[in-house]
Order: C-alpha cells, then sequence, then structure tokens
C-alpha cells in the first residue's frame, strides 16, 4: 500500500495548513457513497501570487501554481477525511486557468495538479477526469483555482 505522506517527503514536498474560506461554503462536502467534493483552491501557499498566465506568468510558472492549487486541494481533503491514505482515487478534476485572451495552453497548466495527482496515489488511481479552461479573472487575482472530486475507501 502506497504511504502518501512518504509519497509527499520523497518529492520533496509538504502539505501546507488548508486554506481559509473566502465566503459562504463548505471547503469540502461529503455526498452519495464515499465521495468528497473539495470548493476550488488557489496556488497560495507561502506568498500571494496574482496575475495572468500569458502575462505576468509563464505557462512553465503556471503548471506550478497548478502543483501548488493542488497541494491546497489535498490539504482541505486531508482535513475533512484525517489521512489521506484513505483516499481510493482522484475522481475529477477542474482547472480554471486565469489567462491572456490569446493564451491556449490551459491543458499544460493543469498538467501540474494531475501530474502531482498520479505521483502521488498511482496512475490507476491518481490520474482523474479533467477539464481545464481559460478565465478572465479569477478570485483574488489568482491565476490558478482548482476544484475535485475525490472517492473514499472506509
Amino acid at each position: 500500500m502506497i504511504d502518501i505522506y512518504g509519497k509527499l517527503e520523497e518529492l520533496g514536498l509538504k502539505l501546507p495548513q488548508a486554506p481559509a474560506k473566502g465566503g459562504v461554503y463548505s471547503s469540502a462536502k461529503n455526498f452519495g457513497k464515499n465521495l468528497v467534493y473539495i470548493s476550488g483552491c488557489g496556488p497560495v501557499i507561502d506568498k500571494p501570487v496574482n496575475g495572468k498566465v500569458g502575462k505576468e506568468f509563464t505557462k512553465e510558472e503556471a503548471k506550478e501554481f497548478s502543483r501548488n492549487s493542488m497541494l491546497n486541494v489535498l490539504a482541505v481533503l486531508q482535513a475533512q477525511i484525517g489521512d489521506l491514505n484513505k483516499v481510493k482515487q482522484a475522481v475529477k478534476i477542474l482547472v480554471f486557468v486565469a489567462s491572456t485572451e490569446d493564451f491556449y495552453d490551459q491543458p499544460y497548466v493543469a498538467n501540474g495538479g494531475s501530474q502531482l495527482l498520479v505521483d502521488l496515489f498511482g496512475e490507476e488511481a491518481g490520474a482523474p477526469s479533467r477539464s481545464a479552461i481559460g478565465v478572465n479573472v479569477l478570485p483574488g487575482n489568482i491565476p490558478v483555482e482548482i476544484e475535485a472530486i475525490f472517492e473514499i475507501n472506509e
């Protein structure tokens, strides 16, 4: 069995504190049979990140922001379920990329979050179904936001 915390350490990553809510909503919601929905999380971990991809940020920087957004998603998930080793699979992620009108590499940016899931949970359990869309702006002028659905072993 894979130890997710050992994998994080192996990758030189640390799970951040779950980000605080930014409004009137639930950060995480259990539904159906063993499913958990995680509300959108941005890339802010240790310092503010503001701007658009294709203007202030390159696609490579945005890919890292996608990975950091997924770390925040996982922090919220851990706060909800208590142990990331309970994850059976990543079901779906939706990646929003605040980008210029001539930026078309949203799927490349989304790979940062998707790859982290595969690195942690393996190809079969970690590779989610996915959509990556470009948007004009995101809350707080962040460049990337990810929401997710996970299936949990009980």
